[in-house]
């Protein structure tokens, strides 16, 4: 044995979710000793991945699908290249949304001129993936059915419970990472140690999974019964359903609801006119018995944003939903958490000594300073789509914008070339390209969320000022005409 080896450096991660997965992936790949502790069973051993963490008596716990965008993939191209393959075998490509309309017509608007597309994957799928992929690395050990009691930021130590023998159990570590989610206990630790500025925002709409089967073809093959090629979308003002396309040829879909809407619907009486009058057509793709036991089986889930501030004390520090939740509508939940690990992932490797107890409390200082902005930025950008989502995306006001930002963008763009695997973001967009803010924010991962926010805010103030100066020009075309035909009579 070498007495002058030094010691390795030991981490432990809270959540064997996606985020708690790579987390521990990223640090393995430093040198760290990892221990993974998560409350649930092992994914891997059933169907317990499908389970959410404060439900875990309810079977019937689902979840609508994550989408996986450029900022993703960087994410995890940055920590195993070889995850992204894999990812991406199991997901399905969305080239664009596709609008359902009331009277039965649909419109497709796609995401991106450049061909870009997200990727559509089941979230115990997902989780699955990247815990098998966890669970093969030499210096990870990953302990199931453990819930961590408090944290002992002075000894830098958890006090565990084993929820199998009862036993508890205290673990010290060199770096704590909470990744267990938007109900964390360990930013509850850390907001009775520190003075964190905390909020926590529930929206009035809540959301039920609805799955769509498969259907079958003219040959009596399995088929999609809708085009897989998007995302779909049925806005109806206070209420919608998005569906998702699964590599099984079935949709997980979702209702998205007022809480108060959800009541009226306990009942077949209600729930299947309420369909006829606002989803007809996918009615007809559900059946009305279909359509009951999904409604009357799955539970309604809560929306909910928080934001926190700071994220980390000595050598504890929170990320993915545990610093941040967000509401679904820009698919960036995932994609942030994930680009939260290669960032704090970058940091730690650029550091000489990245082991040392003061460039640990470095490290999480300058993640919890300057991560701070985006965070908050794209928690508001995901809200503001709420919106965008129920109603805007059937106007003809939001397709002509969007019309406008693709020409803009088709006459200005600036490609990345930027290297994420070493480098936080890419260098400062030049002010004369033009950005669409969706383009930004699902595929540009070189540009961070708040200059995506900024620079689309510019955008937006000079398309106001054009369509405020093409108006008094036309108004003004109208007086003179008007004046012109005045004397001519």
């Amino acid at each position: 044995m070498d007495m002058n080896a030094s010691p390795v450096p030991k981490a432990v991660v809270v959540g064997a979710g996606p985020v708690g997965c790579l987390s521990a992936i990223a640090l393995a790949n430093l040198g760290w000793h990892v221990t993974v502790y998560e409350r649930r069973s092992d994914l891997r051993a059933g169907t317990h991945h499908l389970l959410a963490p404060n439900t875990e008596n309810n079977p019937r716990q689902r979840s609508i699908n994550l989408t996986l965008s450029a900022r993703g993939i960087a994410a995890v191209q940055a920590i195993d290249s070889a995850l992204v393959e894999r990812l991406l075998h199991n997901a399905v490509p969305l080239r664009g949304r596709m609008v359902h309309h009331l009277e039965g017509n649909t419109t497709r608007q796609q995401y991106d001129r450049g061909g870009h597309c997200l990727y559509s994957i089941e979230r115990g799928l997902l989780n699955l993936i990247l815990l098998k992929a966890a669970a093969v690395v030499k210096n990870i050990d990953i302990q199931f059915r453990h819930k961590v009691q408090s944290v002992d930021f002075n000894k830098n130590t958890l006090h565990l419970c084993n929820l199998v023998s009862g036993q508890e159990l205290d673990d010290h570590f060199d770096l704590c990472i909470g990744a267990d989610g938007s109900h964390s206990v360990i930013r509850h630790h850390l907001m009775l140690a520190t003075q964190m500025e905390y909020s926590q925002h529930y929206l009035s709409h809540e959301y039920v999974e609805i799955r769509l089967p498969q259907g079958v073809d003219s040959s009596g093959h399995e088929a999609y019964l809708l085009d897989p090629d998007h995302l779909h979308v049925w806005p109806r003002g206070s209420f919608t359903v998005v569906a998702m396309p699964n590599k099984n040829k079935t949709f997980t879909s979702a209702l998205f609801a007022p809480k108060s809407l959800f009541d009226t619907l306990q009942y077949p009486d209600t729930l299947i006119p309420f369909f006829k009058t606002h989803f007809p057509d996918l009615l007809s793709l559900l059946g009305e018995k279909r359509l009951v036991l999904e409604l009357q089986s799955n539970p309604r889930s809560q929306l909910i944003t928080t934001k926190a501030n700071p994220y980390h004390k000595g050598a504890v520090i929170i990320i993915g939903d545990a610093a941040h939740s967000m509401v679904p509508f820009y698919g960036q939940g995932l994609n942030c958490a994930l680009e939260d690990v290669r960032i704090l992932s970058i940091l730690l490797r650029k550091e000489k000594d990245g082991h040392d107890p003061s460039v640990i409390l470095r490290v999480l200082n300058h993640y919890s300073e300057t991560r701070h902005e985006d965070l908050v930025a794209i928690c508001d950008l995901a809200m503001d789509s709420h919106l965008k989502m129920r109603h805007s995306v059937a106007t003809w006001s939001y397709m002509i914008r969007a019309f406008i930002d693709n020409i803009l963008y088709a006459i200005s763009e600036s490609p990345s070339l930027v290297d994420l695997s070493e480098t936080i973001f890419g260098p400062q967009v030049p002010s004369w390209s033009w950005l669409p803010l969706y383009s930004m924010v699902s595929f540009r991962p070189d540009i961070s969320y708040s200059a995506a926010k900024k620079k689309a805010e510019r955008q937006e103030r000079l398309i106001d000022s054009l369509g405020v100066a093409v108006g008094t020009l036309g108004l003004g075309y109208i007086i003179y005409s008007f004046i012109n035909l005045n004397r001519l009579f």
